[in-house]
Order: structure tokens, then C-alpha cells, then sequence
């Protein structure tokens, strides 16, 4: 069965999606980019492009499944994860209003799934993208490889349910303005 997976590393300031079709078991990315919002504007403003580009993701490729990072926050930084869980909640409304169902991945789970390490570097993770997916130069920026790694975590996932091999997912409920060409 095809499946098309978006994969989404959410994010205030960018964020990463990717879609990727499974074709016989094979992934084919069929888009992926980068969602900018203007710095200088209102949180309301930022959230509202966010929401805006991602809906327009999702209406473009109708996917079957998205998947998103989990909220990951480390004590010297929370307000980077108070900033990113804004972002994760728009992505999140916007796939529950197109009743797509949303699986969660933590960032751990989603390098060990492609490098073997929990731990990998941005570097390792561009690199194992670009030998998975047969890249002729690593994904940029790494918001879009980061996006590529999310949407193959879950396609994977998605192929292991249907052979009855499990899972290890959470499921949880379920600006295109500047869009930067991330794959060759």
C-alpha cells in the first residue's frame, strides 16, 4: 500500500516539512522546504505564518500521516521549548482540522532510527539522509533533513504495524513565503 508521510520539525523561527512517498518500500520525497516567519513580528503574527504555510503543505499532498518532534527542553534554554511548543500546537491544530492523524517522535528516537545513535550531530543526520533517500549533497538547511529524518521514522513505523512487527511511536491527537529548494 502507498503511504505519503510529512514529516515536520517544528519551529517558531523555521520550520522543516518534508513528504515523502513510499513506493513499494522505497521513499520518494515528493517536496521539502523550509517555513519562515519574520522575526520582527507579534507572536500571533509568527504562529498565524506558520499556520498558514503548513496548511498549505497539507492541502498541496493530502498526506496520509504526519509526524512531528516531541518537545525536548533543555534547563538552560526552556524558553526555546516554550517558543518551539507554540509552533508544535499549530502544526498540531492544523492537521486535527484536516483530521490527518499526527505520530510524535522524540529527537533520540528519530537518530537511532537512522544512524544508529541517539545522540548523532545535525552533520551525521544530513549525511545519513543523503545516503538513505541517494542525495548528490546533503539536505539544507537541517531543518529539512531533520524533517526528511522524521517523515522516514514514521513511514518506517507505518511498514513495521503493517507487517504486525510493531512499534515503539506515541501517537498523540491528531512560510511557504520563503521556501528555499532543499533537495537536488
Amino acid at each position: 500500500m502507498e503511504a505519503v508521510v510529512c514529516g515536520i520539525d517544528p519551529g517558531l523561527g523555521t520550520t522543516g516539512y518534508a513528504v515523502i512517498r513510499m513506493n513499494g518500500g522505497r521513499p520518494v520525497v515528493l517536496d521539502a522546504g523550509i517555513c519562515r516567519s519574520d522575526a520582527a513580528a507579534e507572536l500571533p503574527a509568527r504562529l498565524t505564518s506558520v499556520e498558514r504555510d503548513i496548511n498549505a503543505v497539507l492541502a498541496e499532498h493530502q498526506p496520509h500521516v504526519v509526524a512531528v518532534e516531541q518537545l525536548y527542553s533543555h534547563y538552560n534554554h526552556p524558553r526555546t521549548a516554550i517558543l518551539m511548543g507554540h509552533a508544535r500546537g499549530v502544526i498540531l491544530l492544523a492537521a486535527g482540522r484536516m483530521a490527518i492523524p499526527v505520530h510524535s517522535y522524540s529527537a533520540t528516537r528519530i537518530k537511532r532510527y537512522l544512524t544508529g545513535n541517539g545522540r548523532a550531530s545535525k552533520t551525521q543526520m544530513q549525511r545519513a539522509i543523503q545516503v538513505t533517500l541517494g542525495l548528490a549533497k546533503l539536505p539544507e538547511p537541517a531543518d529539512v533533513a531533520d524533517a526528511l529524518a522524521i517523515a522516514l521514522c514514521c513511514a518506517d513505523d507505518r511498514s513495521r504495524e503493517r507487517k504486525g512487527a510493531g512499534s515503539n511511536r506515541q501517537s498523540t491527537i491528531g512560510n511557504r513565503q520563503f521556501r528555499e529548494a532543499a533537495l537536488p
